[in-house]
């Protein structure tokens, strides 16, 4: 047996475990949505595993963009954007990101996971080097393994780690990249920190904002206000498939950065350019974040009470301060119990294990959004703790 044919065989193993145990909870097929709830196999859930945060998918007014947008151009373009598949509506979208994050132009992927990989092995090469939060996202790590530049991983959150790596680096040039909210805990970056050492330092700063925009700071830009902050990030980078109801990633920065990246990041030079209905609805979503912020204030109220009622009934949340709450269970298997029971009690959550996350530290991501009511985060709760009772850990 090759050694291809091992890696079939063991992971056949695997999943093949994983059913017998009812364990297997991924590629669930969503049959419909239903605001706060989907259906599955022809059965209605409580949703506490979107990224729709403020509720906007399905939303009326960009639904009726994205049809209006097949009906101009059809449900594609003629090929990848540098050559002819950059249509008006492509332009509208990234001067309305541009104009959202107040930077001089963005460019807009395919996907936020082709936005990371893209933009920081772009930017940096050999002789450089990135310097990277522990828990960053995936997409960051691969894009930093990709650009053969130095690549220095500092401890998670820790400001005093991160400037010890800095005042040791010769590099040529430097780069500090950090979420803005981290994806497995909810927690935020010391942005004001941050800015300070890289201004220090000599460093370009790279946020990566996917889980921030439409979450954090008073009106929902993302982190710069939150933290009452006009500037202080090179390179801002989001998503348009989590607050924003479509699919690609951006980069917003000065316009000598866009240009280098439109006519040098592989990902955007060699890719497809976003259908003209997904870049539409994006667009339009920037427009209903910014006229609705009662979403924004809905969703604050319910991150508070869902925290607090976590914490109230014993769960261990961590350092979430925002819409994505980890239930952290420790155990791997009372994590994966805990999950299949929970959708006995009608509630669609997923379990998060090793090594997405450190050993002993298996959790459930419980997100909260805007479209939740009162009564669904208490119903959410007491399922969790009927079913820890029944697992005998109450």
């Amino acid at each position: 047996m090759s050694g291809f044919d091992g890696r079939l065989q063991a992971f056949k193993e695997r999943k093949e475990e994983t059913i017998r145990n009812k364990h297997m909870y991924y590629l669930n097929e969503i049959q419909a949505h239903e605001g706060q709830f989907v259906v599955i196999g022809g059965k209605k859930y409580l949703n506490f595993t979107t990224y729709s945060y403020l509720g906007l998918l399905g939303h009326s007014k960009i639904n009726e963009a994205a049809k209006a947008a097949i009906d101009r151009f059809g449900s594609g373009t003629h090929g990848v954007r540098i050559l002819a598949g950059t249509t008006s509506i492509h332009v509208e979208l990234e001067n309305r990101i541009a104009a959202y994050k107040k930077t001089d132009d963005s460019i807009a992927y395919s996907s936020g996971y082709v936005t990371n990989l893209s933009t920081i092995s772009t930017l940096t090469g050999n002789g450089d080097e990135i310097f990277c939060d522990m828990i960053n996202h995936a997409s960051i790590y691969d894009g930093c393994l990709l650009s053969r530049a130095k690549f220095t991983r500092f401890k998670h959150n820790d400001m005093e780690d991160l400037e010890n790596h800095l005042k040791n680096s010769k590099a040529i040039g430097k780069l500090i990249v950090v979420d803005a909210v981290f994806s497995m805990d909810g927690d935020i970056a010391p942005l004001p920190k941050i800015i300070e050492l890289a201004r220090k330092y000599d460093c370009l700063l790279m946020v990566d904002e996917a889980h921030s925009l439409g979450v954090l700071g008073e009106t929902g830009h993302g982190i710069l206000e939150h933290f009452g902050l006009k500037e202080g990030i090179d390179i801002q980078m989001g998503t348009l498939s989590k607050t924003i109801p479509a699919v690609g990633g951006y980069v917003a920065a000065k316009k000598d950065i866009v240009d280098l990246l439109k006519y040098n990041a592989r990902a955007f030079v060699f890719s497809a350019a976003l259908p003209p209905p997904a870049a539409e609805a994006a667009r339009v979503s920037f427009d209903v974040l910014e006229e609705e912020q009662w979403r924004l204030e809905r969703l604050r109220d319910n991150i508070s009470y869902y925290i607090k009622s976590l914490n109230q009934a014993g769960f261990d949340t961590g350092e979430s301060q925002t819409a994505i709450v980890p239930i952290i269970l420790k155990d791997e298997w009372m994590t994966l119990e805990t999950t299949r029971l929970l959708f006995e009690e009608g509630v669609f959550i997923m379990p998060i294990l090793p090594p997405a996350v450190p050993p002993n530290t298996s959790r459930l991501r419980a997100n909260v959004t805007a479209s939740h009511t009162r009564e669904d985060i208490d119903y959410m709760v007491d399922a969790l703790s009927r079913v820890w009772k029944k697992l005998g850990m109450r």
